[in-house]
């Protein structure tokens, strides 16, 4: 019988949780960082429903060889209340994208989103420092999103979300972590910005609206986009039609996935 090296009854569980989950491109990402590490351990999808998730995932932590989880839409806020302790990120946040199980058998939390956009962003040599920023989005992931981006100093961050309470607590923590910064909150727009980001779920896989009502925008403005499958989502499609340098999801994950792997390994 033929037989495969990466995986056999010896190899570490991990899994990453979403509903949906179809859209993830962690699975072959992550378990491809781990591997090439030498970690025998594969990361699996896991699709959880939204209503299901307190009861299925007090017993998928019960998994013996199970050492950690990253959380996806709609869970990022949602799984802090599953970790015993948060890391600083996360502790400021309220959310995380990754919980690893300690050698104690406690899980621990922490979040990843907002360090792998900004790595992005340097990785292009894209400047965020000084630059006035329209940010849509403040879950679990615009939220880690938008503290990273504060510690970068830009000029002015107008913040977007449908929920008035996550617009408030960002506006705070923007104003605690940058008191230069200038920081606006309304609808969102694209007008006398220089970077303009997507961190809502508007766009993801089949959904072809936009998160914003725009329907051209300036060459000179950057558009990212948080969202990993499409590649190209309707807002970066736009963008790239109208002449504009892009940041896609993958770029962002990219960003995140070697800290997560240390995240996960670290003793």
């Amino acid at each position: 019988m033929d037989q495969v090296e990466f995986i056999n009854g010896k190899t570490r569980l991990y899994g990453i949780v979403g509903d949906p989950i179809e859209q993830v491109r962690s699975p072959e990402m992550v378990t491809w960082e781990m591997q090439r590490r030498q970690h025998n351990a594969v990361l699996v999808p896991l699709h959880v429903a939204r209503e299901e998730f307190d009861s299925v995932m007090t017993d998928i932590m019960r998994i013996r060889n199970l050492d950690g989880l990253i959380f996806t839409i709609p869970f990022k806020v949602k799984a802090a209340s599953l970790a015993k302790s948060l890391g600083p990120q996360a502790t400021q946040i309220g959310a995380i994208n990754a919980l690893k199980k300690n050698q104690d058998g406690l899980w621990q939390g922490e979040i990843f989103d907002g360090i792998g956009c900004v790595e992005a962003f340097k990785r292009r040599a894209i400047p965020i420092h000084g630059q006035r920023l329209q940010l849509i989005g403040l879950g679990g992931a615009g939220s880690a999103i938008c503290v990273a981006l504060a510690y970068e100093k830009p000029k002015l961050m107008r913040l977007f979300d449908i929920d008035p309470q996550a617009i408030a607590r960002m506006v705070e923590l923007v104003k605690l972590i940058s008191p230069q910064t200038l920081v606006e909150t309304g609808v969102a727009h694209a007008e006398g910005i220089d970077i303009l980001l997507n961190a809502s779920p508007v766009g993801m896989l089949k959904d072809n609206r936009l998160p914003l009502d725009v329907k051209q925008f300036n060459q000179d403005l950057v558009v990212f986009d948080a969202i990993v499958m499409p590649e190209n989502t309707p807002l970066l499609t736009l963008a790239m039609q109208c002449g504009c340098t892009v940041v896609r999801g993958r770029e962002m994950m990219l960003g995140q996935i070697a800290k997560i792997v240390d995240y996960f390994f670290e003793t």
